[in-house]
């Protein structure tokens, strides 16, 4: 039985800012994020099944990026919750933003860990995380393997 890589890719617009960085990501900014992942699996040999032929349905797969990563934090501003910016983070939520609040610095290198175990807790058995890419800008990004864990 053949090993089928299926890739779904997802864009949001997330801010964030690095605490204790040297440089200018210290301050609040934001970038429009493509998400690209892709999952290995076998596709289902059952005729009778209505997923006859298909790894997984890529509505299913986008079912599950949304509610994870993607309806969280599409414009929303990150902050590590382990530092000052807490302080701003609650002030922005008072005034109505839309803030999330992480145990990591939220550079893309950390951000697209925490998606690869969310992501991973929602696939069916016979699907598995293969890779992901977070692309930051479009010449800077993060990718995640599964054979690199």
């Amino acid at each position: 039985m053949s090993l089928i890589r299926i890739t779904k890719q997802f864009n949001f617009e997330t801010g964030h800012a690095l605490y204790g960085y040297d440089g200018l990501c210290k301050n609040v900014h934001g970038h429009s994020y493509k998400l690209s992942v892709t999952v290995l699996g076998t596709p289902i040999q059952d005729s009778n099944h209505v997923k006859y032929g298909m790894v997984i349905d890529f509505k299913d797969l986008k079912k599950i990026v949304k509610e994870e990563i993607v309806d969280l934090f599409d414009h929303a501003t990150v902050f590590n919750k382990n530092t000052p910016h807490v302080e701003l983070a609650k002030t922005l939520e008072k005034s109505g933003h839309k803030v999330i609040l992480v145990d990591y610095q939220p550079t893309s290198e950390e951000m697209i860990i925490d998606f690869s175990k969310k992501i991973k807790l929602r696939l069916p058995p016979n699907v598995k995380l293969h890779s992901l890419k977070l692309q930051e800008t479009e010449t800077s990004f993060a990718e995640w393997h599964a054979n690199d864990q």
